[in-house]
């Protein structure tokens, strides 16, 4: 077997994981992919490591912080909500998702919080709850000292926390919400959408200027109701389908035949209190690649 043979079968073991790692750090799969890229030329141009995982992910890790640095910028001047691009996960291809709070972490409403972080709080955050990295590990994949490291994720650790929901949903229940809603949406049930819908829900909609979308979010069940009561109108042109959508329960839309957005709705108890809809042609192209 050849050195370029060998190498190339020691990047692809690890290739899922650094997808893993770059889209949670970035939430934007297209980026993650750029990355994953960059990682493996650098590891074709580099002699013999002791421990090929912890090099990639380390030279992954980097390379998003150096990309989170300027997103900060460019998000700033993005017209309308920024949201997260949406992956589909019902085939396992963004692993680790064996615990809850390694799902938890992959959720739009989570991609969403972690972008309050700093880029390194967010580094640690990820590496720690994701993927298991010791403080140790963490402390010299970032080049900095432990105790440092540990003072990263106290801070990261308490953001998170003050606005982790309330009352966590089952898995089977949100598919049974998700139903519900569904049903009501497309039937214009009233009544239902707004035993659904709770008091100060808030609905997002990302379309980037590129296509149709609320340039602000929605607050309060009456303003989000008004919103889908008009979708209504286009029930001939629109289908949705159920999904599984960045580890939750999703509805994706066909407009005339064609993709046209991701909704996912957020959950605490039997109520829905955050409605995320991507519409930006740019953020469906990744999602669109995984659906043929």
């Amino acid at each position: 077997m050849g050195v370029t043979q060998e190498r190339l079968e020691r990047f692809e073991a690890n290739r899922r994981r650094l997808f893993g790692v770059a889209y949670r750090l970035l939430g934007e799969a297209s980026e993650a992919e750029d990355v994953v890229q960059d990682a493996y030329l650098r590891w074709e141009r580099t002699d013999t490591v002791v421990s090929p995982e912890a090099w990639l992910t380390k030279v992954v890790t980097n390379l998003c912080l150096d990309r989170l640095t300027s997103a900060r910028a460019q998000r700033e001047r993005y017209v309308g909500p920024w949201l997260p691009e949406p992956v589909v996960t019902g085939s396992g291809g963004l692993d680790p998702l064996e615990t809850v709070q390694q799902r938890e972490l992959l959720s739009l409403g989570m991609l969403v919080l972690l972008e309050r972080l700093t880029p390194p709080e967010r580094a640690v955050f990820v590496l720690r709850e994701a993927f298991g990295h010791s403080h140790r590990e963490i402390a010299e994949i970032l080049e900095v000292t432990e105790p440092h490291v540990r003072q990263l994720y106290r801070r990261a650790r308490q953001h998170v926390a003050a606005a982790r929901k309330r009352f966590p949903v089952p898995p089977a229940q949100r598919r049974q919400l998700l139903e519900r809603f569904l049903a009501a949406a497309l039937g214009g049930d009233v009544p239902a959408l707004e035993r659904l819908l709770a008091e100060d829900v808030v609905a997002w909609a990302d379309g980037g200027g590129k296509a149709p979308a609320m340039r602000r979010p929605l607050v309060g069940r009456e303003e989000v109701l008004r919103y889908l009561v008009a979708l209504t109108g286009y029930a001939q042109r629109i289908r949705m389908t159920p999904d599984v959508v960045n580890g939750e329960p999703a509805l994706v839309l066909y407009l005339d035949g064609q993709l046209s957005g991701v909704t996912v709705p957020e959950f605490d108890g039997d109520r829905i209190i955050a409605l995320r809809t991507i519409t930006n042609p740019d953020k469906l192209a990744f999602f669109a690649r995984q659906k043929r």
